[in-house]
């Protein structure tokens, strides 16, 4: 096997890796976001307005507490 080809293939298992732990932190970051949407949509509107949030804003809330972080 040439050097080529053992870099070659080192390459390829390195793309996969990245692949696939790229998808694994989306797939995270996801979940984080829809966690927490849900335990916002969950609150009453005296508790919403107890932490000053309005109910139109949660999603942007929910995306940067799994995105922005």
């Amino acid at each position: 096997m040439s050097a080529i080809d053992v870099f070659n293939s080192k390459h390829r298992g390195a793309q996969a890796a990245g692949f696939i732990g790229g998808l694994t932190e989306r797939v995270r970051r996801y979940r984080t976001y829809r966690q927490t949407l849900e335990e916002l949509e969950s609150l009453s509107d005296r508790e919403l307005l107890d932490l000053n949030i309005s109910r139109h804003s949660l999603r942007a809330i929910a995306y940067r507490a799994a995105y922005d972080g």
